[in-house]
């Protein structure tokens, strides 16, 4: 059975150090209990002659491809923007300054 502790005993700094104390065994547990899990899982894995990556599909995330440039800024070519995400800073000093979109696509 775990001991109980009188809180309201303890000081703001005792209070702070007891919160770390138990965020950090919080933490501990629970990567040790991945780990005993993988260990587990890669035992059955092994029993079958497989890997837990064959298993499980281990094939990650599908990299996107990345947009072509569809923008360039006339004073220097090589910054370039394909049209997706944040506006470069260049792209909107040239719409400020009467530019059109269209007269700076590539």
């Amino acid at each position: 059975m775990v001991k109980k502790i009188d809180l309201s005993k303890l000081s703001m700094d005792e209070l702070k150090q007891l919160k770390k104390d138990v965020d950090t065994a919080i933490t501990g547990f629970a990567e040790r209990r991945r780990a005993e899990a993988m260990k587990a899982l890669e035992a059955v894995a092994k029993e079958h002659g497989m890997t837990v990556n064959e298993i499980v599909g281990g094939k990650g995330k599908k990299a996107k491809a990345k947009a072509p440039a569809k923008y360039a800024n006339p004073a220097d070519t090589s910054e370039t923007w394909s049209g997706r995400g944040r506006q470069p800073a260049w792209f909107k000093a040239a719409l400020k300054s009467g530019k059109s979109a269209e007269s700076l696509t590539i």
